[in-house]
């Protein structure tokens, strides 16, 4: 349904985007995930049609929209990851007036706002102003926009950043109906990898401007079928700890998170007694050690070097 192929964006002598393939089919919920810089941003303004790129195409339906914006724009939506609204206006005077914009009018607008009231769950409070909607329910009324003429494809560009744990997970269903029961095709990218496990069916990462790996969950994580994780959870942070660990012969990657240090190794191979020397060089204490079967998130920083969030 939409294919992009070889594409490029260069901003002076910063190659944002490089070479960039990737495709989805009618009624796929896929993910673009990526460490902040990689690029994702400026694939999404391409792919949306309001960034041209230097090089390279995107087609819809097979027409180029490089040479034909118009071919998409009827049929996007795009949830920005800024809140696109006009807080001074009520969420029903915020919809109207994107509506007309889409060219909606009179009683068919009215229907389709009384309809995404409904999805996102705020027709009771249609009549309050947006600056009185928490930050959660000021995401939904964006998504709300996004939905008002019906479209065949939606971009969600991290929809749930800083918001609820509530209205976080009440995004996540509608997402999935809109997906499941709607066959709606979506593009998702955050910064929570249980998201994208929970939403996508494919999932393509991206690094410097660069597709770096694309398959399933189950694709992905057999990257790492010949590896495991090893989690040492600490009582504190202990930098000196980590430049240690990263020099232990066999460790392919060191980082420290929140509770302690993740490292992968190769499957089996015995480098506990390495880590618990390492650790009593250093006085860490430990609090406890695990072996754990990789997960995407190993994979993704397998291959970039960062946890997601970074």
């Amino acid at each position: 349904m939409l294919e992009t192929t070889n594409l490029n964006k260069a901003f002076k002598k910063n190659k944002a985007v490089i070479d960039v393939n990737l495709y989805l089919d009618k009624g796929e919920s896929v993910g673009l995930l990526g460490p902040n810089g990689a690029g994702k941003s400026t694939t999404i303004s391409m792919i949306s049609s309001l960034v041209k790129p230097t090089s390279g195409d995107v087609t819809w339906h097979g027409k180029s929209i490089v040479k034909d914006p118009n071919a998409i724009r009827l049929h996007l939506g795009v949830v920005p990851q800024e809140i696109a609204l006009y807080k001074e206006l009520s969420a029903s005077e915020n919809l109207k007036f994107f509506g007309k914009i889409y060219g909606l009018k009179g009683k068919a607008l009215q229907d389709q706002i009384d309809k995404v009231l409904g999805i996102v769950g705020l027709a009771e409070r249609k009549d309050e102003l947006v600056k009185h909607y928490s930050g959660g329910m000021q995401r939904r009324i964006n998504i709300a926009v996004a939905l008002l003429h019906e479209p065949e494809f939606i971009i969600m560009d991290e929809p749930t950043v800083g918001i609820d744990p509530q209205s976080r997970n009440y995004i996540l269903e509608m997402v999935q109906k809109l997906n499941k029961e709607k066959g709606m095709t979506v593009l998702y990218t955050s910064h929570y990898m249980e998201e994208v496990e929970r939403l996508c069916d494919r999932i393509y990462i991206m690094d410097h401007g660069k597709i770096i790996a694309a398959g399933t969950k189950q694709e992905l994580t057999s990257i790492l079928s010949s590896e495991e994780t090893i989690f040492v959870e600490l009582d504190r942070s202990y930098p000196e700890l980590v430049t240690e660990l990263r020099e232990i012969d066999g460790v392919l990657r060191v980082v420290e998170t929140d509770k302690g240090i993740k490292l992968i190794t190769p499957k089996n191979s015995r480098l506990l007694g390495n880590i618990f020397q390492a650790a009593e060089r250093q006085q860490a204490q430990l609090i406890s050690v695990n072996v754990q079967v990789p997960t995407l998130e190993d994979v993704f920083l397998h291959l970039t070097g960062r946890k997601l969030r970074d």
